[in-house]
């Protein structure tokens, strides 16, 4: 942002050059939505993480984080401006829409980049910064500036920076990476692609507008139809890794493996029904599913934690409720 200088024979103004971006359009840069989940699947991660952490540092690396999370969501707002104003669904973002500077938004996505990354080393540790520091490049630089606009399979590998929070939560609270908190990033990793392609399913005319190679644009819708039905299959058993693994019980076991046989049930009608209104609906059912399906599995097993603690504490037996 900047003060240009107008000088006339008759007064002396300053004019404003950049944008007009209320409080609530720099909310916006953080993309808030998507920052929700990886304050939840980094609040479990620091949850389930074994030894605990002082709650006023655990509240530090959960903000930073989620400050983290938001310097990514304006940086890559800053840098897809040009494309965000062609499609439907973004066209209204304040980048696009004038609200904001590109400008602006790079300016605000680094400062909230950097600080996220320092406070989190400064105050928790050396290695959450760095897995924090990692993800905001790789979503930045792998994923939007390389690999969302050259490859049907930017979902895929791009996918693996909206799968580091529960590790970096875990990361805050441990000072190391485990199976546990890998078994939590493979969770999110395999739920990327079916979730996104189904999105993609029924909006793929927004990124053929913008020249987005998604999947359905590339290959086509049934192509498209075959991996979310693949993609879902090995999802379903990945859920339950937790209870094989031990660091949950038989309660979150039997929810997973219901949901999971949901979510093949929803990818199989997505893949069965290839045109008209139908095909479109079973899309978005397995999109809004989804999301219902990731929520819900991250909060039984913090959940089931609670139910095994108040058991133990009323003096009930609690064998076989692990984690």
């Amino acid at each position: 942002m900047s003060l240009v200088e107008r000088h006339d024979t008759t007064n002396i103004g300053a004019t404003w050059d950049g944008g007009t971006g209320t409080v609530s359009d720099y909310f916006a840069l953080l993309k808030p939505r998507v920052m929700s989940l990886v304050i939840f699947t980094a609040f479990v991660g620091i949850v389930l993480a074994p030894g605990g952490l002082h709650p006023v540092l655990a509240g530090t690396a959960l903000l930073c984080i989620a400050v983290g999370a938001g310097a990514s969501g304006a940086l890559n707002m800053w840098f897809d401006a040009d494309i965000d104003r062609v499609m439907s669904r973004t066209a209204n973002r304040p980048v696009p829409a004038g609200r904001i500077t590109r400008e602006e938004a790079f300016g605000f996505g680094m400062m909230l980049a950097c600080g996220s990354v320092l406070v989190l080393g400064l105050l928790v540790n050396l290695l959450s910064a760095a897995l924090l520091a990692f993800t905001i490049f790789f979503y930045v630089v792998v994923y939007t500036m390389w690999l969302k606009r050259s490859t049907p399979q930017n979902i895929v590998i791009g996918g693996a920076s909206g799968a580091l929070p529960p590790v970096i939560g875990w990361a805050a609270v441990t000072g190391e990476v485990s199976v546990e908190s890998l078994t939590l990033f493979m969770l999110i990793f395999m739920w990327t692609p079916p979730h996104f392609w189904a999105l993609s399913l029924f909006k793929s005319a927004d990124y053929q507008a913008a020249g987005i190679p998604m999947l359905p644009v590339v290959r086509g819708e049934q192509t498209t139809r075959n991996h979310i039905l693949a993609y879902s299959i090995l999802l379903a058993p990945i859920g339950l890794a937790p209870t094989i693994l031990g660091f949950a019980g038989p309660i979150y076991g039997v929810i997973a493996a219901a949901l999971g046989i949901a979510f093949v049930a929803l990818a199989v009608q997505v893949w069965r029904l290839r045109t008209g209104p139908l095909a479109t609906r079973a899309a978005v059912r397995l999109f809004l599913f989804s999301i219902f399906y990731l929520f819900a599995l991250f909060a039984l097993l913090p959940a089931e934690r609670l139910i095994v603690m108040a058991l133990s504490a009323a003096g009930l037996g609690t064998a076989g409720l692990g984690g």
